[in-house]
């Protein structure tokens, strides 16, 4: 749904054609019939940035487990299943990697029913697994920690590989871009750590203009990240406490020069967030998936989890240059990637 999918997605492709392979990306929304992505899409996006108990409900009627029975994902997922097929056939595919949940169920009812004739294996690019990515009839998973991949073995019989997340290699390497960060940080507010509150690609956040004057009435430089969410920026371009950014594209530079991140919803930027070697405090996480996914980093040692203003400025305190905790955070975050998912999945 968000752009998450889409950067890991976009990175797998570039892996692959950077090994002489041919990759396709294919939206699953887009191959649902009469405009039905496209409502979902607007739906989901709709509840997240505005009424969060909406997703919360849904949430936990279609992908957090429970007892008895529940909904499954199968029957939507289905609508799209001879166009994948085509899709497969036409491009002459291998093997098709989803990396959303959606096109797990998909490709797992297909080859259940022997109706995709190539293997399966799942990307897992949530920290918290829920019911939606499990499918019995995919042929592998590719999760992000072993605490996962257990997770999993539990209800599918499948091979299951921790290979740790994708990021784009910038992300693991010196950012040249840093240093024009810093210089505009400090010309912004001299002095103050800048800290990076991230409201993800459709700038979806709780109270961000209140974490922000926390924030800066506590010394810091609140720099948010409104994504691609023009009425937010606006709003928090009044706001004098802070530094609100629109889309960013030296995301690399951006995370390297800043102090910390606080996130809302444990998906890719804070695993870019731990590749560069930037601590994450989880903060107001947005509901559903977002909060289960930042409990989990946190649960993992992480991150830390702050649930109120005293709770963040204090785990802030704690992650002062060169201190062991920040140290052991950074070391903890790094060992995470282990392995090209990449690899695990053209094995097949």
């Amino acid at each position: 749904m968000g752009a998450g999918h889409d950067t890991v997605a976009a990175e797998l492709a570039r892996r692959a054609a950077a090994r002489g392979h041919e990759a396709h990306v294919i939206d699953v929304l887009r191959l649902l019939p009469c405009g039905l992505g496209s409502g979902l899409r607007r739906g989901y996006q709709a509840s997240v940035r505005h009424l969060p108990w909406v997703y919360a409900g849904i949430y936990g009627a279609f992908l957090r487990g429970g007892p008895g029975r529940r909904p499954s994902g199968v029957p939507l997922a289905r609508l799209a299943g001879d166009r994948l097929a085509e899709l497969v056939e036409r491009t002459d595919a291998d093997v098709v990697v989803p990396v959303f949940h959606l096109a797990a169920q998909l490709t797992g009812h297909l080859r259940e029913r022997g109706a995709l004739r190539v293997p399966s294996a799942v990307f897992l690019l949530d920290f918290a697994v829920h019911r939606q990515w499990l499918h019995p009839g995919n042929d592998r998973y590719l999760c992000l920690t072993d605490a996962a991949a257990r997770e999993v073995r539990r209800f599918l019989a499948v091979p299951v590989v921790t290979t740790g997340p994708v990021v784009a290699p910038a992300f693991r390497a010196p950012a040249p871009g840093a240093a024009r960060w810093r210089e505009r940080f400090a010309a912004r507010a001299p002095g103050r750590p800048p800290v990076l509150l991230s409201a993800g690609a459709w700038g979806a956040a709780s109270r961000p203009a209140a974490t922000a004057r926390l924030l800066a009435a506590a010394g810091y430089l609140p720099v948010v990240l409104c994504g691609r969410n023009e009425r937010l920026l606006a709003g928090l371009s009044r706001e004098p406490a802070g530094l609100p950014l629109g889309w960013v594209d030296d995301m690399p530079g951006l995370l390297a020069a800043c102090h910390a991140l606080v996130d809302n919803a444990a998906g890719q930027t804070a695993v870019q967030a731990l590749a560069t070697g930037l601590p994450v405090i989880g903060h107001r996480p947005l509901p559903g998936h977002g909060t289960d996914g930042v409990r989990r980093m946190a649960a993992l040692g992480l991150s830390e989890l702050a649930p109120d203003g005293p709770a963040l400025l204090a785990a802030l305190g704690r992650l002062d240059e060169n201190t062991r905790e920040r140290d052991e955070r950074v070391a903890r975050g790094k060992a995470l990637f282990r392995r090209d998912p990449l690899d695990c999945a053209t094995d097949l």
